[in-house]
């Protein structure tokens, strides 16, 4: 093949390789970040997201071999690197919609595995074609960048080492520096930029095709101006912020009664503040029961840890409830923790570790007469902090009459789900386990004691507590607390399938919701989604 322009220089086809691998990467990690805000981060969601990715990689290696073969023009590689560019400047712009229109579509008909297909739609729609496109490059150049026979194995040797090397970089440069300093729309829009500046290079230096550059440039404009803006809940009033870290989508809303902080889109409440200072009438109110649970009287002294801290709506709690209490806690999310005390008013008295909680626990000398467990939300378990060998940690950093208490968000009605999994898996490192389902949030509390004493503790302090809040969050708990029994299921470190059998509990709740809309329709035809 006669090379002209630009293509004499070898160096700008190995920049082309290098620079198509680290945008494949990137491009990974920002459809990771796109999609957990709407379906988690859990690994069922990364299995989904590396397998459509590697699927589009190998058929767009097979389809850039036999175009290389069939049309060596290089003209049309970099078309291709150019529309892949502007594909993937497009997804800020228009991926929260569709993603939003193939969840709301998927939902009126399928009941089971719905995480699984609806981010499995998501991604062969968002970014499968752009990524097959990136995936013809490395044998399109192949073929352009090989002179002879005599130095073809050095030659493919050095573009597969680029590739390799641009996708380690692209690997840690999304995670480290772009996704948290700039946020993931301007992940995708950096990255697409280069992939364009490199087509614009290659089609000016020759001079052809000026009119189809001057409208990616216009179109990619456009995508910058329009596509870094807007909220992912973009059907939501009243947020006041939103923000992206290294582990979470974050996203705080408030309205008369409440600040919340929500790390999904479409549900849950990781931290919550009354403006009032009340109770929550969430789990928060039935954990004031822990202290007493341990022995704790209102004007007692005590240690206090949360795993899971939050924007420290249960430490803020417990430190008006029992003011002498000495509470720590430890977070992993360091902006979660600047929102703790930047928005939600904790004091700077609660200490707040940025670390993991199981390695924290490792660490750690100190022994507790309380520790929340409050690290789980929607199916995003930190499967750590879930087995036998982890609980047994948290039953050595406890007093002599201490209590773990944990929130489990996944609650079911069915058998062998992840409460039961989690429970059973508590009642084999504790002596007496107690649990709660609270009110109608599908949440249940769950208490594991040291002491055969500890029940009869809570009912009797219940009446003498001088706070009328306490007294009846302690009253919902006292009433709602039964003795659990040990099923014999059990999460090991090596074996613990949470995001699984979450998934079972997701469904089931997506079954109901649509039983009640499909009725809804029956009964009332669209005008009841209207009224």
């Amino acid at each position: 093949m006669n090379k002209s322009g630009i293509l004499k220089n070898k160096w700008f086809l190995y920049a082309t390789e290098f620079f198509a691998g680290m945008s494949v990467m990137a491009v990974e990690l920002g459809a990771s970040r796109l999609l957990s805000p709407y379906f988690s981060s859990s690994q069922i969601v990364w299995t989904i997201i590396i397998g459509t990715i590697m699927i589009a990689m190998a058929l767009g290696n097979i389809i850039g071999g036999r175009l290389a073969d069939k049309n060596p023009n290089p003209d049309r590689l970099y078309i291709r690197i150019l529309i892949a560019a502007l594909w993937t400047a497009l997804i800020p712009l228009v991926g929260k919609y569709i993603i939003v229109g193939i969840t709301l579509l998927l939902a009126s008909f399928v009941n089971a595995n719905f995480l699984v297909w609806a981010s499995f739609a998501s991604c062969m729609i968002l970014f499968v074609f752009p990524l097959l496109l990136l995936g013809t490059v490395t044998p399109s150049l192949a073929k352009f960048t090989v002179d002879s026979l005599d130095d073809s194995g050095k030659t493919v040797g050095t573009l597969g080492a680029l590739n390799t090397v641009g996708s380690i970089i692209g690997t840690f440069l999304p995670t480290f520096v772009t996704i948290p300093a700039v946020g993931t729309a301007m992940t995708f829009l950096i990255f697409a930029g280069i992939l364009l500046l490199l087509a614009l290079l290659y089609f000016l230096s020759l001079r052809k095709k000026l009119a189809v550059c001057a409208v990616s440039a216009a179109v990619f404009a456009v995508c910058c101006i329009f596509g870094r803006g807007g909220s992912l809940a973009f059907w939501e009033s009243n947020i006041i912020y939103e923000d992206e870290s290294i582990y979470n989508y974050l996203q705080v809303k408030e309205d008369e009664r409440s600040l919340a902080l929500s790390t999904n889109v479409m549900f849950g409440v990781q931290s919550i503040m009354m403006k009032d200072g009340g109770l929550t009438g969430m789990y928060y109110d039935y954990a004031l029961g822990a202290p007493l649970l341990a022995g704790i009287t209102e004007e007692d002294a005590c240690d206090m840890l949360i795993l899971g801290m939050g924007t420290g709506t249960y430490a803020k709690m417990c430190r008006g409830y029992f003011p002498k209490a000495v509470i720590e806690g430890v977070e992993i999310d360091r902006k979660i923790t600047d929102l703790a005390y930047d928005v939600f008013e904790l004091p700077e008295s609660v200490k707040i570790t940025t670390f993991d909680g199981r390695a924290y626990l490792d660490l750690t000398e100190k022994k507790y007469d309380v520790i929340m467990v409050d690290a789980y939300k929607d199916i995003t378990f930190p499967f750590q902090m879930s087995t036998v060998e982890f609980f047994t940690k948290v039953r050595e950093c406890l007093k002599e009459n201490g209590v773990m208490v944990v929130n489990m968000n996944m609650y079911s009605e069915s058998g062998g789900a992840i409460n039961d999994y989690l429970a059973d898996t508590i009642a084999s490192v504790f002596p007496y386990v107690y649990t709660a389902p609270v009110g109608t949030t599908g949440n249940m509390e769950l208490f594991a004691c040291l002491d055969a004493s500890a029940r009869e503790k809570l009912s009797a302090a219940q009446p003498a507590l001088a706070n009328g809040d306490l007294r009846t969050a302690v009253g919902w708990l006292d009433r709602d607390l039964s003795v659990y029994e040990d099923g014999g299921l059990r999460f090991t470190d090596d074996k613990a399938p949470v995001e699984m059998l979450g998934m079972r509990v997701i469904d089931e709740m997506i079954t109901e919701e649509l039983d009640y809309y499909r009725n809804l329709f029956k009964e009332q035809g669209l005008a009841a989604f209207f009224s």
